[in-house]
This record gives C-alpha cells, structure tokens and sequence, in this order.
C-alpha cells in the first residue's frame, strides 16, 4: 500500500518550525499508545509517544482485562508486575430485578496461561506501562504536548505539535493515533467514525473500603434503573447506575442524589467512602480504515464498543500486539511495508465482532422496551434448564476470539478447515527448561518468531537459505518432548543415534496439553508469530515450502550479508538454553 499524501491544520512542514526526528510517533498515552511503546522499545525502535494532557488519567475507566491482554503484558515483560493488582477468575452475573441469576459466565480455563477474565484498575495497570518505558532509552513521553496536524508522503510523516516548549514538527517514518474516541489524528485522515452513540447515559461511582463484599460481577436487570456492582482489587467497589431523563452532572453534584442512589444497593450510603464519580456514554463505532499510508489507527481512535463485554479495553490491546511486531520489524527494513496493510485486515473484521457482541449484550441487559424484560426473564428461566446453554455461557463459548483468513496465516491443505489452527492463538501451557525450571511457553519464546515442533528437530527438513531467514527474523527453534524424555538421548546399543539438537530449544511437555494440541492436527510443525497467532502448520517433509509461504505472507525480502540479530525477550526473562 502506498502512502497516500494528506495534510491537516497548518502545513507541517513549516520551515520555520525546528524538527525533531525519530522512527515511530504515537500520538496518546492511554493503555494502548503505552502498550505499543513497549514492544517497539524492546524491539530497539526509536520511539516517541505525545500526549495532549499534562499527566496520566486517573479517572474510572475499564475494570476488566482477560487472558490476551494479560498474555500481551507478559509478551512486553509487565505481567508479574500487574497480576499483584487483578482479581483473576472475575465471574459476571446476570441478575432480574427480583434477583434471581438469570446467567452466570464463569470461565475457569487458562490454555492462554492466564485466567480468563480478571477484575482491575486500569489506572494502575496504566502507571505500570508507563513507568516500564523507562526500561528503554529509545523511548520519551511528552505530556502537554497536542497534535496539531500532519503531512505524510512516500518516506515519512510530519506531525505538527503544539507544547510547553512551543510548537514544533516531529518527523517519524510511521505515526499510530491512539488517541481516543475524538481521535485529532483520525480526523485529519478524514476517516469516517461509523456507527452509534446509545441514548442512555451511566453514572459510574467508585467506593473505598467494599460496602457490599461479595465477590465478582453483577449486572441487575432493574427495568426503572439497572445498575452495576463489581468487587474490584484493593476492596474497591464499582457501582454503575443508568442516567434517567432531567438528571446530568449538576443533579449528581448534589450529595442527596448520590446518597438516594446508593441507598439503592448499600445499608448506609453516608458512610460509603466515594474515590470518585463520572458520567459516560456508550458508543459503539468503527473508523472506516485502520490505515492510510503510513499513518495507523489503534484502540478507541480505531473503534468504540460499549461496556457489557469488557472488551473496549481489551481489543485495544489487541491492537497493539498485533500491531507492535509488524511496525518494528518493518521499521527496521527486516519485513516489507505491505506487512502493515494485514494489520487492517485481521483487526477490524475481530473489532466489529467485538461491538456487535457489547450491543447484543446491551440489548438483552437493558432492552429497549419494558415489555421484553418479561421475555427475557422467561425465556432465561427455561434456557438455563438446558446444560448445552448452560455451559455456552459459564465457558464464554460466545466470545468471539481471533481468527483470521487472511493477513499473515498460510492455510493448511489437509485436515478439517473448520477445525484448522492457523490464523488463531496458540495455547500457553507450562514448560520445562532443560534446566528443570517451569515456566509459561511465552518466557521461552520472547518477543520473537517461533518454529515449534512435536518430538523432533523443525529444522531436519529446512534448507540453509530458509534457516538463515528465520535465523536473521530472530525466530527461536523448539523441539516439545514429553516431560519424561526430556534430556535424554537413545542408547548406541539401540542402533541409531540422534545428533544434539544445535540451537534447538529443547522443552518438556509438563501440563500434556501440547501432545494434546498436536494430537488433535495432522501437521506436527507450527510456525508461530510473534503475537502468538499460528501462522501455518506443516508436516516436516513440507516445511520448506511452507516457510517459504510464510515469508511471502509476511513480504519478506532477503538482506544476505546482515547479520543475524539477537533474540527478542521481555524485560527481565533469561534467554532460553
């Protein structure tokens, strides 16, 4: 895709303006924009992040993240330090106005080696970020500093910035808008924001010191006001009340009010501690492209979803992981600029997914007309006397997870395509080392490409061209072995001999789940990208064919004579044996 020329607000290039130069600007320091910065600091990048307001927010914002985003905190070395502040195995219950549990989604598996759902503070998760940035000197944050307007052409784009110091240029080979819902960086593109702006409004309310105690998630269908009660980490309780008709900020300025509505679901609403009060919308929109030319949209500046799924917070990550790998290694001249078109094309079909699951959700929740509460309390009342449906809810079987057809993924010619692996998430068991340390399979892998193979060594069937490319990608090579074999090698007296795996990371089977996995696909070799998606599978004698796929997919082209780099690992993880 080429660059696409556009200017917005005053000319960028403005001579008179001094310039600052770097590889990659992202314009805001939310969740996203912090999370990018990570990975492209790990992955060496040159890299500054501006921010229009003068410090993080601190605001109540997402309360939920689940196991990709927590996988992609591990993938940028963050996740120990955040786990400390979740509340994992975090159930939602749907509740009548009566009380009964009309639905309870409670999953309890980890194949992405973190609970399912988990309770949070994004304010704190937030600080966590961006105090993880000062782990990489290619890396500065410019609060109070607002994005003014661009210009982009074939070789770079300069962003025209307005802070303390004055205003100034910034020219960077990319620019990510991760800038919100109000997205300054999406409205110069000039890229529609489709969709809607729900007619209600909902007063979110945190209290200290959890007045109610219970744990978990409760959504109550009361059809004169429905509200929201979580249990969130460090004894903090959320409450969130739907906004009636005549009531705005300044009715809920007025402690009376506060106090009439927590009296609603606490004993004694003036002792309650309040942290903090707001007033939000619920938007569900979707920018029309993710990209133009070598400007990319993320998080809320690329979509908007309502909150009945906790998924606006999460699809942002998701965002950034699939995103990160490709920028950096399309920055650094490893992989062609092409790469950037598939991260449209496998985020926003998963994003609009996503909203169309928190509308739904929505709907069934808070239904537009008070007749369908009734329907709904009904029909809830018979399904649950079906086990199928009870397990489809308990299990989250209904969020849609990632899967992608096209972008970076080489389809299998055999087995079951709707039962095919690639295009999705690879699984996270636990490991043994052969220094017999257990571990997660992402600590192994880094931040880098993988070539994973059951029982054997990926690369017996790989000619040297192909390894020299994967070898220069960074990928890391790893022969699975049921936990008991690990390490050892068969007796002469048997009459054959196995070579030592050179620069094979060799790793046992602990949890049996990766025999499952490989059990379950007729291709015993996954090629796995650095976000964790299968790429491709292949049976050993194909693996050269099917590298060179890969490769192709992901426009690779060959810079013979470089060197190879260093493996890519999170902050504080030891490279693999």
């Amino acid at each position: 895709m080429h660059a696409n020329p556009s200017t917005s607000g005053r000319d960028a290039t403005d001579q008179s303006l001094s310039t600052v130069k770097t590889e990659v600007l992202i314009v805001g320091a939310g969740p996203v924009g912090l999370t990018l910065a990570n990975y492209l600091g790990g992955y060496g990048i040159q890299t500054i992040v501006i921010e229009s307001l003068a410090q993080l927010i601190d605001y109540p914002r997402a309360i939920g993240i689940d196991d990709e985003s927590m996988r992609t905190m591990q993938a940028i070395g963050l996740a120990d330090a955040i786990e400390p502040h979740t509340t994992p195995n975090h159930w939602m219950r749907f509740l009548t106005a009566s009380g009964r549990c009309w639905a309870s989604i409670e999953p309890r598996t980890d194949e992405f080696g973190w609970s399912r759902r988990n309770a949070f503070i994004q304010p704190q998760a937030d600080r966590i970020l961006f105090e993880g940035l000062s782990r990489f000197p290619n890396v500065q944050v410019r609060f109070a500093t607002s994005f003014v307007g661009l210009r982009q052409d074939a070789d770079r784009v300069v962003a025209h910035v307005a802070g303390a110091e004055g205003e100034y240029a910034i020219e960077a080979a990319y620019l990510v808008g991760a800038d919100g819902g109000r997205s300054p960086v999406r409205d110069s593109l000039g890229l529609a924001f489709e969709g809607k702006t729900a007619p209600n409004k909902w007063l979110v309310i945190d209290v200290e010191n959890d007045p109610v105690g219970t744990p978990n998630l409760y959504l109550c269908c009361d059809p004169k006001r429905p509200y929201v009660s979580a249990a969130l980490p460090h004894g903090v309780r959320r409450f969130e009340f739907m906004v009636t008709k005549g009531e705005d900020e300044a009715y809920f300025s007025r402690p009376e009010a506060i106090r009439a509505l927590l009296a609603r679901v606490i004993d004694d609403p003036d002792r309650a501690k309040l942290i903090r009060q707001r007033i939000y919308n619920h938007n569900a929109r979707l920018a029309t492209r993710f990209r133009v030319g070598r400007v990319l949209l993320a998080g809320d500046a690329a979509h908007i979803m309502p909150v009945w799924q906790g998924q606006g917070y999460n699809s942002g990550i998701r965002d950034a992981a699939n995103l990160g790998w490709k920028l950096a290694m399309v920055a650094k001249g490893r992989l062609g600029e092409e790469l950037l078109d598939t991260y449209q094309h496998e985020r926003r079909d998963h994003a609009k997914a996503m909203i169309d699951l928190s509308v739904m959700v929505g709907k069934v929740f808070n239904p537009p007309y008070a007749f369908l509460n009734t329907v709904r309390d009904v029909t809830t009342r018979i399904l649950n006397l079906i086990p199928p449906v009870q397990r489809y809810l308990l299990e989250m079987r209904f969020k849609p997870m990632p899967r992608f057809t096209r972008g970076v993924v080489v389809p299998s010619r055999t087995g079951d395509p709707r039962k095919s692996p690639i295009g999705r998430l690879f699984i996270q068991p636990r490991v043994r080392r052969l220094s017999g340390e257990v571990v997660r399979l992402d600590d192994v892998i880094g931040a880098n490409f993988a070539i994973i193979a059951w029982g054997s060594n990926p690369l017996q069937y790989m000619d040297l061209e192909q390894v020299a490319m994967w070898r220069e990608l960074g990928a890391v090579f790893i022969s699975v072995k049921p936990d008991v074999q690990l390490g050892s090698r068969p007796d002469d007296a048997l009459g054959f001999r196995t070579d030592p795996l050179h620069g094979i990371v060799e790793i046992g089977d602990v949890q049996g789940s990766l025999k499952d996995w490989f059990g379950n696909w007729p291709e015993p070799i996954v090629f796995l990208r650095p976000d964790r998606i299968v790429a491709a599978t292949s049976s050993p004698m194909r693996v050269k064919d099917v590298s060179r796929d890969v490769a192709r997919a992901m426009a690779y082209t060959s810079r013979k004579g470089h060197a190879a780099p260093e493996l890519l690992l999170p902050h504080g993880v030891a490279a693999a044996e």
